[in-house]
């Protein structure tokens, strides 16, 4: 594959992690980057770019007096970060124009293939609406029990652009990639890919579900197509003639499949019934944790790597912060956070986990509902908290699909007082008064895993769980998720301290 960007103009849309990233990519390759950033309309902003002389601009620089974007003259390629929606004004004017626009994995794809940085990589491709990060460790954590060298990047940790560039060389690519970034890469053809699932999410960007599994499909344009077939959104999603399907269940795997039999996990698709790891020595556990294994495991057999290396490689994995984390155990109720479960599908996965539990939910939908959620998991719910900004969706849900679930939300009064109000009956303070608006994340937080607590000992089932997984993002109330689970965790271990409420 050709590629030739050198003393071309191109146009990064987007100034932070990844457009930094790609600048860094596109001056090795002897092209003139140009920087739009929504922050550069402040001509203080950017000072890092300015002081190398990459032109800077804000998005109203590409605007004519009709206010209509534009597409400057001269502008050969534009490189959007993973942000940018198709139907931005300026990327539908370069369309228009037939200016080509990649995503910052596709200019990576491109360089690779075309053996700017040394031979071509393996690349493998990891998306799905749950579990992505966790099967992205858990076949870097393979790849290395193998010898081989390789490194998670794309959606986690460095950029597909800096890996490409790291020291020493990284040979093995584990690639998440979010919808978005699948969007914006139409070229990229992995050695592997896999989609774990498929359920609403990010449906305010793609515009529609059948949009946005679309772009989660193009993961499974390689040589190797790996389906999670307990999922009916993956399973639906269509495999190519060239690429050769592997399915994963949690059930006994037929050929052609990796599965689970008498508690171990077997491949039954690159070995006869070849036994691989008992599903005792799997974390996260769960039903979750071992579809992403299972999907990790195919990832590595379908570059030749041995069992023995997947089973010490899936063996040395623990999940990281957020992600399904025990972070104190008070009178034998485990305290989880599983902030990480951004929507409602992980959000499932994460209840599920458990036999039962009194769920703190809610944030940012991003236009998923939350029904199917609701109706799948109510026999397990002790209870749920409700907050963030789509907390009455929530309480909607519950009220039409289980309205024997407890049911409280938790938010600020105008006067900044925590408030808490169940199903049914009034609002009543409940909390610190005055809180700042810095502080309403962290306070509503404490509030809520008060009630949940409260909620959990008077559950004559037993509930054994008070678990964060909101279903929604972070970003109404929190800097992100981990800021989201790190306010859960401290106000659970004041808790277990028997200090909340002094």
């Amino acid at each position: 594959m050709a590629l030739d960007l050198a003393s071309k103009r191109v146009l990064v849309a987007g100034g932070r992690a990844t457009g930094v990233a790609v600048v860094e990519l596109l001056l090795e390759l002897g092209a003139r980057p140009e920087v739009m950033d929504q922050t550069f309309a402040d001509p203080t902003a950017g000072a890092d770019f300015r002081g190398r002389g990459i032109p800077l601009h804000a998005p109203t620089d590409f605007e004519g007096a009709d206010g209509v974007a534009r597409v400057p003259d001269g502008i050969d390629l534009i490189v959007v970060s993973p942000g940018f929606r198709p139907d931005t004004p300026l990327l539908l004017a370069a369309a228009a124009a037939g200016l080509p626009v990649w995503g910052d994995v596709e200019l990576a794809w491109r360089a690779d293939r075309a053996g700017l940085f040394g031979a071509p990589r393996t690349w493998l491709v990891i998306t799905g609406t749950n579990g992505k990060t966790t099967t992205t460790g858990m076949i870097e954590s393979i790849v290395e029990a193998a010898g081989r060298s390789g490194g998670a990047c794309g959606n986690i940790g460095l950029t597909v652009a800096d890996a490409l560039r790291a020291e020493p060389r990284v040979d093995v690519l584990c690639v998440e990639m979010s919808s978005f970034q699948l969007h914006w890469a139409p070229s990229v053809r992995p050695h592997a890919g896999v989609v774990l699932n498929v359920a609403d999410d990010h449906l305010d960007w793609h515009g529609s579900l059948a949009a946005y599994a679309a772009a989660k499909a193009q993961a499974l344009v390689g040589d190797v197509a790996i389906v999670g077939v307990d999922d009916a959104g993956a399973a639906a999603l269509p495999v190519p003639a060239r690429s050769r399907r592997v399915d994963f269940t949690l059930a006994a795997p037929a050929v052609g499949q990796l599965g689970v039999v008498d508690d171990v996990l077997v491949d039954n698709a690159f070995g006869d019934h070849l036994a691989l790891l008992p599903v005792a020595q799997v974390r996260p556990s769960g039903p979750s944790g071992l579809s992403d294994a299972l999907a990790a495991a195919a990832l590595a057999r379908a570059i030749d790597i041995p069992a023995a290396a997947v089973a010490r490689g899936l063996g040395a994995y623990r999940p990281a912060a957020h992600r399904g984390q025990v972070v104190v155990t008070v009178g034998g109720i485990d305290f989880v956070d599983d902030s990480k479960a951004t929507n409602p599908h992980a959000a499932h996965a994460a209840v599920v986990a458990h036999d039962r539990v009194v769920l703190i939910a809610g944030g940012l939908l991003k236009g998923a509902p939350v029904d199917d959620l609701v109706i799948a998991t109510a026999s397990r719910l002790a209870g749920v908290i409700a907050i963030g900004a789509d907390r009455q969706v929530i309480l909607d849900a519950i009220a039409r699909h289980a309205p024997e679930v407890p049911a409280v939300t938790v938010f600020t009064g105008d006067d900044g007082s925590v408030m808490t109000q169940r199903t049914g009956e009034g609002a009543r303070a409940g909390g610190r008064a005055g809180v700042a608006d810095e502080q309403i994340g962290q306070a509503v937080m404490h509030r809520a895993v008060e009630v949940a607590w409260e909620l959990a000992q008077a559950d004559e089932a037993g509930a054994d769980a008070v678990l964060l997984a909101p279903a929604a993002a972070s970003l109404d109330m929190f800097a992100g998720y981990p800021q989201r689970g790190d306010a859960f965790a401290a106000a659970a271990q004041q808790l277990a301290d028997g200090t909340v409420g002094r």
